[in-house]
């Protein structure tokens, strides 16, 4: 039982499809939380996008640390202990602070925007200063910071369903990549 359960959490290709079921799960509590609440729409919207994308780096990067430190005690960690955890760590630490923050959304002032911007461009230049190949991972963090900013309805709506979109559509990547059994280095063709 216990090789089972050290098997699921070195297998990468597993952490991507559940971050983002339980990150929409907590989107979820948070919309029926809200309700009894008197935000404004675009807070409760602000709130969400950060909440999923906050949720999904957090859940992501815990599943590194994890699968490191099992690694390292068993022996078959490539690459240096230090790095790795500081990797996940620089991604780890901003991932659920935000998360924290959208779960304290009350109202939308000046101080929350300046920090919810602050923490996406923390993950988006993390994510993309690991590797080209995580843009779809970082996108998420420019479309956040872009609806903070969006003064018009129409670039609202056009920055959520860019989101709704891209988010679909990396979901359903991470089935394929999920479905397809191999590591991310075959996934890819590296040798």
């Amino acid at each position: 039982m216990t090789e089972q359960i050290i098997a699921l959490v070195l297998d990468e290709g597993k952490w991507l499809s559940a971050a983002m079921l339980l990150s929409l799960i907590a989107v979820l509590v948070l919309a029926v939380r809200q309700r009894r609440q008197r935000l404004c729409t675009r807070a409760k919207i602000i709130a969400a996008m950060n909440l999923f994308f906050g949720d999904m780096i957090g859940i992501m990067s815990f599943g590194h640390l994890l699968a490191v430190t099992l690694k390292f005690f068993q022996g078959t960690l490539e690459g240096s202990l230090g790095l790795l955890y500081a990797l996940g760590l620089t991604l780890a630490i901003p991932a659920w602070w935000l998360t924290f923050e959208t779960w304290r959304i009350v109202s939308f002032e000046q101080r929350e925007r300046k920090k919810l911007v602050a923490l996406n461009v923390w993950l988006g230049i993390s994510l993309l200063a690991l590797g080209f190949h995580n843009l779809p991972l970082a996108g998420p963090a420019a479309l956040n910071i872009a609806y903070l900013f969006q003064s018009r309805q129409i670039a609202g709506w056009a920055i959520i369903s860019t989101t709704a979109a891209a988010m679909l559509a990396l979901f359903i990547a991470s089935l394929v990549f999920l479905a397809s059994g191999q590591s991310f280095e075959q996934f890819r063709g590296m040798p």
